[in-house]
């Protein structure tokens, strides 16, 4: 269609040239005339063919190359954060994720992943959280989350060391978020557990005896207990609370591409050792086996009642050495 209207217009062109140069010249300019139009309605036609080539080329490229799919998540901590961008580069997909700043409890970001609101949050899991949305069964701790340090009073410090046993663990109480699932894995294991709805309101109910320790896991303690410091407490030196409880992605059901696509991304990080790379780098992990001293403490080791068959304990690969671990005796 370009190409005729612009030969169109040349024709139009050559008619009222030729008849002008026509009547002030005659003939020989006639045949000049005619040569001149062959020019003008090539350059038209060749010009009107790069543009029309020009906007194909522009409508490929777009097609080539889509826009982003957009996802929202909940996720705001830099490690899992940085992982869960990486992985979904990695998938072969292009992926535009957007955090949001609402600050929600467990129950809430479930109820939110059901809406479809929210695309895809972390957790340590269970086996409810399992039934409700998708996991993407790689532990994005290597279990470490389930390595879990004591924040405790001062003055109780000898009371801890003395505690060479379960038995002797089960004469403390423990103080714990109601809905995090750890708060499960204590009951069940028959240990007493005094929570609270807000994780904030655990650290002046631990100072006003409420409870006797708070179990966090042994790559975040520190940094919590900076976040919310107190004189009077402090990070325990010589237990160890384990048990297998891992955390994952958590992804809507109603995304189920997303979290296969999350899967492959994790799943190519970890055959090329790159998930172990930035893993080691990015939470300081010789650093934190050389503070936190895990072989010389003593490992009170929980059951996990409601663990999913499926979890991958089998994959040594996506796990730490610590549930081998002897400690101290």
């Amino acid at each position: 269609m370009v190409i005729h209207i612009a030969t169109l217009l040349g024709s139009v062109v050559t008619i009222l040239a030729k008849r002008l140069l026509m009547s002030m010249l005659g003939l020989w300019a006639s045949a000049v005339v005619c040569a001149f139009s062959f020019t003008v309605i090539a350059a038209v036609a060749s010009t009107s063919l790069t543009l029309a080539n020009a906007a194909y080329a522009a409508g490929n490229s777009t097609a080539s190359n889509p826009a982003p799919i957009k996802i929202v998540t909940t996720i705001q901590q830099q490690w899992q954060f940085n992982l869960l961008k990486e992985a979904l580069r990695r998938s072969g997909q292009s992926y535009q994720v957007e955090q949001m700043s609402t600050q929600m409890n467990q129950k809430r970001k479930v109820e939110e992943a059901l809406a479809g609101t929210v695309d895809v949050f972390w957790s340590m899991t269970s086996k409810e959280l399992e039934e409700t949305v998708l996991p993407v069964r790689i532990p994005l701790f290597k279990g470490l989350l389930g390595n879990r340090l004591l924040i405790i009073r001062k003055t109780d410090e000898a009371r801890f060391a003395n505690v060479k046993t379960l038995a002797d663990f089960k004469q403390l109480k423990a103080g714990q978020n109601r809905y995090w699932p750890d708060a499960s894995i204590l009951e069940a294991n028959g240990l007493p557990v005094v929570t609270s709805y807000q994780y904030t309101n655990l650290y002046p109910m631990l100072e006003g005896g409420r409870f006797d320790y708070l179990a966090l896991g042994a790559q975040e303690i520190g940094d919590e207990l900076a976040s919310h410091p107190d004189p009077a407490l402090k990070i325990d030196t010589h237990i160890l609370l384990q048990y297998r409880s891992p955390a994952y992605f958590f992804v809507s059901p109603k995304r189920p591409e997303l979290a296969a696509a999350i899967l492959a991304g994790l799943e190519n990080m970890i055959s090329d050792g790159s998930f172990d790379e930035m893993f080691n780098r990015e939470l300081k992990i010789d650093k934190l086996y050389r503070d936190a001293q895990f072989e010389q403490r003593v490992i009170i080791r929980l059951d996990t009642p409601d663990l999913s068959p499926l979890t991958p304990i089998e994959r040594q690969e996506l796990w730490l050495d610590l549930f081998s671990m002897q400690g101290a005796k």
